[in-house]
């Protein structure tokens, strides 16, 4: 195999063919996977440059300037796809796109350059992502160590899947860094915290806890879902791999469910072979609306901090708003936030009503702007009760174990005038 058939299959310089032993084998994974014919650019641009550049597919039959849909569920065999099946390389090459697509591999290369990521990996939803991870860098007799109050899919995989997959899963207060480090044991092999809590947005101390991962040969893994890789990057931080669930700002319309892994090609390619057996695949079509969506994530992440901001502004010291949660202010608890971001902290804000859940329910039904609807990160604003969606499984005492009190309300602020916004806000907690 001439060494130009090498790279196309993944592989740099220095694979031996006559390799007798392990350790004669000096192949190495290049970044991707992605063709010759995929824009790779330089991630130390700016965000909005990677955004619109990054990972599209450049035509060479039509020139066309948007990456095509490549709808198809197989490709033709040749030399290089048998080559690529002797040497377990067959993530790069397109073969069938359960295993990889061009269209996939687009929306791959642009995730990854924004992360500042060797690779990729788009799945079928957020979590997909995060179940296909979890099982992939963890196996039968290890313990994991989590937040109690992660994402409710993510809760419930670690309190019900994990136990039974012999994975033991220890639930920690995330920003307690004490806590963090005495939960872990000489079987721990990976911590799974978000960069931003939801509801009430606690933002635990990321470089520090991939300090103490490090120190116990444990990996971090962080879902960077509620502030984007415009906002703030885990893997500088020392995290060793992102998750994502790429419906919410990444894709940014509320029309494309999936999910995004990024890291170094050696855990992602893992990730990737797990995600084949659970078969989350991303099909071609909601691979290109996702790819459209990325280009603008920089420009709608700036409206998104921006009207989250004047929001949070608002609401803090109204007469009838009487906690609210947002990383822009200056009673914040977690400060630390502020060294670390990039450009904003995402578009949620989390407050509480007086009057508790009633009252809550009334102001929601009041708003003219929003959507009442669960997710977040969509041009459209949304709102939604913790105590009837997301947290809804667990008892008021529970609730209020983990901060969520009576009347707190969750809303995603689109990329509508923040003035409206707030004009719609002010005369909705009026009818309260």
């Amino acid at each position: 195999m001439s060494e130009q058939d090498r790279t196309a299959v993944g592989f740099r310089a220095g694979l031996e063919d006559d390799a007798q032993w392990l350790n004669d084998l000096k192949r190495r994974r290049n970044p991707g996977p992605r063709s010759v014919h995929h824009r790779a650019v330089d991630p130390s641009l700016g965000a909005a440059t990677v955004a619109v550049h990054g990972g599209t597919y450049e035509d060479p039959v039509t020139g066309a300037v948007g990456t095509p849909v490549f709808q198809t569920s197989t490709f033709l065999l040749d030399d290089l796809s048998y080559s690529a099946f002797e040497r377990g390389a067959t993530r790069d090459v397109p073969i069938y796109t359960r295993y990889g697509n061009p269209s996939q591999w687009s929306v791959q290369e642009k995730a990854a350059a924004l992360e500042g990521a060797e690779s990729a990996l788009v799945t079928s939803s957020g979590m997909s992502a995060i179940a296909s991870t979890i099982y992939a860098l963890t196996n039968n007799g290890s313990h994991i160590v989590t937040a109690y109050d992660v994402y409710g899919g993510t809760y419930n995989l670690m309190r019900e899947d994990m136990p039974s997959a012999g994975r033991e899963v220890t639930f920690v207060d995330s920003t307690d860094l004490a806590a963090v480090e005495a939960a872990i044991r000489p079987e721990t092999q990976l911590l799974f915290f978000e960069s931003l809590t939801n509801p009430l947005l606690k933002a635990p101390q990321l470089r520090a806890i991939a300090d103490i991962a490090k120190r116990h040969d444990a990996l971090l893994v962080v879902d960077n879902t509620f502030l984007s890789p415009v906002n703030l990057r885990p893997l500088d931080l020392g995290a060793d791999v992102v998750v994502h669930s790429a419906t919410k700002y990444l894709n940014g319309h509320s029309d494309v469910t999936a999910g995004v892994v990024a890291g170094s090609r050696k855990f992602v390619d893992r990730v990737w072979a797990q995600a084949l057996r659970f078969g989350g695949t991303t099909e071609p079509l909601a691979c290109y609306l996702l790819e459209r969506g990325l280009k603008t994530l920089a420009l709608r992440m700036r409206a998104h901090n921006d009207n989250a901001e004047r929001l949070a502004a608002f609401l803090d010291g109204h007469e009838k708003v009487l906690a609210v949660h947002h990383p822009s202010l200056d009673h914040y608890p977690h400060q630390h936030l502020r060294e670390d971001v990039l450009g904003g902290y995402g578009g949620m804000v989390a407050f509480e009503v007086a009057g508790g859940d009633d009252a809550a329910l009334k102001f929601c039904s009041a708003l003219r702007i929003p959507y009442l609807a669960t997710s977040l990160g969509g041009v459209e604003s949304l709102v939604s009760l913790p105590f009837n969606t997301s947290h809804c499984s667990l008892t008021t005492a529970q609730r209020a174990s983990i901060g969520i009190r009576p009347g707190l309300v969750r809303y995603s602020a689109g990329v509508e005038r923040a003035e409206d916004l707030v004009a719609d806000v002010a005369r909705a907690l009026e009818t309260i």
